[in-house]
């Protein structure tokens, strides 16, 4: 089977390296540093002694193979670290260059193999292009903590390079069979799906052709759709018809929060009833999935660790055989029945899914993308970017660090009066970080606040962190047994994280500092849509969708960067506009001086809208302390009224306790107080009688900051929408998710209720979406009542 695209054939690339790794791997799961650095000086160490072998010595020289492995035509590629050629006697010598910590003489038995492998599969195409019967092999290792230069050499013959690589290829071919066999009954299946449910709903079908098209033409595509208008099927639909001819070889659906990685595992099991062959994983956060460690065992080691590459094999053989549907409890139960570490197991196993559902950092966080697939992409990649709207903020955490001052002086404290050499050392590696801390009050324009931006920090200054980074490095390295071990690692990796960050630097950050609760250097990022955008083009093509991508243009900027190639579209809501009705109270404030004063008039609103019909209410307002006092208050006035409020510490089982007392069989009034933007604002579906009505309370505006307003300063000088862009747009977006939790399907009916008089204000009016224009303001209780009951008579 080729891989035909636009009707040619599509040479699958895959590196030496990875196929290495894949077949020759074996032994224990190694947690991997998150040094970001380390990478760095692993190119300059490599330059070095490249430098250092001589004037023969050809550095990374470019190395490919093509063949057919299971009639798949495959480009095998990587690049020799150093290559010298004998011009008299042709004798090949092929380098491979490894950097690591650890003493040569302690490095695994696995390490070696993989690391002799590599520079014996180079050795083979080398032998093979110049026609010479044997080449010698040499392993230069360079031990970063002590600098020691360890090189050790091995003569192949050509006709053992052969079998070696023959050997490789063959396990290799394996798996791509396994895969290719699949990929012929997912695709046929594909060709035949019909939409899985009696009817597409109204524009449904038109956004699901959308898709379609923009996947064939590669681009990315903005979508506003109304909630409940089935969004994941209406995605997920054509780009698995899209599989046809391999248009698309994997699709990735990425989200914010678990609800809705549920609703896509729940829409491809939809898919497979109606006999579409998919496999899907779903990868669950490793601190969430990660399996308790039996008592008895080292630091360091676990039986789902330990020897994992000697098991990872036939779990996946097992898991690939038997199961289509690899969602967290079908991960759990393989990783249990094969004794593998559940986490890696659902990444590894990620390489032959077909949908591989999880969060958005897999793809747009710098710190822990997917290596596996975004590192090189390949061709076919689509990413479907559900809730598009949270990414903007999401892409600002995942481009921002700090650095505190804090585990420095825990560490300090707990060396003080030891004089031993690991902990002179130690001093030594901490001074260069202590120094800096020192020298950042002097920094701070106004040293009487907790929380100010400072100047672009000089390069010396940063050149400080750097030193102690590698002082760090070296002594984890040489003291890897001392009791500190652990606390030191810790900083290490927080230190990491924010040189990392630093190196994205640019005119989009600010520098914070703050000296409460401890001294925190933190490196912001204000506008991240560069960074996204150079992650998004790692696919062939991408859907972004949310019902509230309002306005388009907001959401071009701070997702996309305004590429001019992108290509946006708006639903139209499927459900009868008479259904709801959307009520303004142009007689209440909420600003916050207004609050207290307009108290009594926000409870005798909410008493009028249960009062026209018995059911189940949300309310929201935008912050834990604001929702305390109203629906306090509320429950004083109304003491008969069954009363819920969302706590601030919530689980997944407080809150499906919550949902759960929407209940369709109650007799009486029931009224849930929420926070906008909250867990209960978006991704929740109560159909039916399950909600008929849903109050906001105010805009919704952020709290006031300095990062929103070091935000607002940003779009201000950028584009003249600063309180817009930091403040109006967010918040807006919160009530509008909010409200998006009444009408789910096409019987719903209910009532939207907008409690802020600035909800009738131009700025706010040409911001509502086409389905919210049937709306009604009221000026005061009466005309509220009037309201609700006309609307619900009409109902009847």
């Amino acid at each position: 089977m080729h891989y035909l695209k636009g009707g040619e054939i599509v040479v699958q690339k895959i590196g030496i390296r990875e196929l290495i790794e894949f077949t020759l791997r074996s032994g224990d799961l190694v947690a991997q540093s998150r040094s970001n650095h380390t990478a760095l000086e692993g190119a300059r160490i490599h330059r070095k002694l490249q430098k250092q072998a001589g004037p023969d010595y050809q550095k990374e020289i470019s190395l490919s193979y093509e063949t057919t492995l299971d009639d798949q035509a495959i480009k095998i590629e990587g690049r020799a670290d150093g290559v010298i050629i004998d011009p008299d006697t042709h004798a090949i010598l092929v380098d491979e260059i490894k950097t690591a910590e650890a003493d040569f003489a302690d490095l695994t038995q696995d390490a070696l193999t993989r690391y002799w492998g590599q520079a014996k599969f180079y050795a083979w195409i080398l032998a093979k292009q110049e026609k010479v019967d044997q080449v010698t092999v040499q392993l230069t290792y360079f031990q970063t903590t002590t600098e020691i230069i360890t090189r050790k050499q091995q003569v192949w013959s050509y006709e053992d390079l052969d079998k070696f690589v023959q050997d490789v290829l063959k396990e290799y071919e394996f798996w791509l069979h396994l895969r290719s066999q699949w990929l012929i009954e997912r695709n046929t299946a594909a060709s035949r799906l019909q939409f899985p449910y009696a009817d597409f709903r109204a524009g449904q079908h038109q956004f699901a052709g959308v898709v379609y098209k923009t996947i064939a033409a590669q681009k990315i595509l903005l979508t506003e759709a109304p909630t409940g208008t089935g969004k994941t099927i209406a995605t997920l639909f054509p780009t698995v018809k899209s599989f046809v001819d391999n248009k698309v070889q994997r699709i990735f659906y990425l989200t914010a929060k678990t609800s809705t990685r549920a609703v896509a595992e729940h829409t491809i099991n939809d898919l497979r009833a109606h006999q579409a062959k998919i496999k899907s994983v779903t990868i669950t956060a490793k601190d969430k999935i990660a399996f308790p460690v039996p008592e008895g065992y080292p630091a360091g080691h676990s039986p789902y660790t330990d020897g994992y590459y000697d098991r990872i094999k036939p779990a996946l053989k097992d898991l690939i055989a038997h199961e289509d549907n690899w969602d967290r409890a079908t991960i759990e139960k393989y990783a249990h029945k094969h004794t593998v570490d559940p986490f890696e197991f659902s990444l590894d196993a990620s390489l032959f899914a077909d949908v591989v559902i999880g969060d958005y950092n897999y793809l747009f966080d710098p710190q822990s993308y997917l290596l596996r697939f975004f590192a090189n992409p390949q061709p076919g990649n689509v990413f479907l970017i559900d809730e598009a709207h949270n990414l903007v903020s999401r892409s600002r955490e995942m481009y921002s660090a700090e650095l505190t001052q804090a585990p420095l002086k825990a560490i300090e404290k707990n060396i003080r009066g030891q004089k031993t050499q690991a902990i002179a050392d130690l001093r030594k590696a901490l001074k260069p970080l202590k120094a800096n801390f020192k020298k950042l009050p002097t920094l701070l324009p106004e040293p009487a606040l907790d929380e100010q931006p400072i100047a672009d920090l000089e390069d010396d200054f940063i050149n400080q962190f750097y030193q102690s980074q590698e002082l760090l490095r070296d002594w984890l390295g040489q003291n890897q047994d001392h009791p500190l071990h652990e606390d030191v690692l810790n900083y290490f990796f927080e230190l990491n994280s924010w040189l990392r960050i630093y190196d994205f630097y640019g005119d989009n950050y600010q520098t914070i500092a703050k000296t409460k609760p401890t001294l925190t250097l933190a490196l912001r990022c204000l506008d991240a849509s560069s960074y996204l955008q150079e992650s998004l083009h790692k696919g062939d093509a991408t859907i972004l969708f949310s019902a509230t991508l309002s306005p388009l243009n907001y959401y071009q900027e701070t997702l996309t960067a305004n590429d001019s190639d992108d290509l946006v579209f708006r639903m139209p809501s499927p459900f009868p506009l008479n259904n709801q009705r959307l009520l303004i109270t142009n007689y209440i404030q909420t600003t916050y001086g207004k609050r207290a004063a307009n108290l009594p008039k926000i409870i005798t609103a909410l008493q009028k809208m249960i009062a026209a019909k018995t059911g189940n209410y949300l309310v929201f307002l935008p912050s834990y302390s604001y929702l305390t006092e109203v629906a306090n208050e509320f429950q004083l006035k109304n003491p008969t009224v069954n009363v819920i409020q969302q706590d601030t510490y919530h689980d997944a089982q407080s809150r499906q306790e919550f949902l759960d007392q929407f209940a369709t069989t109650n007799t009486e009034t029931l009224v849930g107080f929420a926070v906008l933007g909250g867990s209960f604002a978006e991704g929740i579906d109560l159909k039916g009688d399950r909600l008929i009505g849903v109050a906001i309370i105010s805009v919704g505006l952020p709290g006031l900051s300095l990062e929103n307003n070091l935000i607002k300063d940003y779009y201000q000088a950028k584009n003249h929408q600063g309180f817009a862009y930091a403040y109006q747009l967010p918040g807006f977006n919160n009530v509008m998710q909010a409200g998006g939790r009444l009408i789910r399907d096409a019987t719903d009916h209910g009532i939207i209720l907008l409690i802020d008089q600035r909800f009738a204000s131009t700025r706010y009016q040409h911001l509502f979406p086409p389905h919210w224009q049937n709306q009604q303001q009221v000026r005061n209780a009466d005309e509220l009542a009037q309201q609700l009951k006309l609307f619900w008579e009409s109902q009847s």
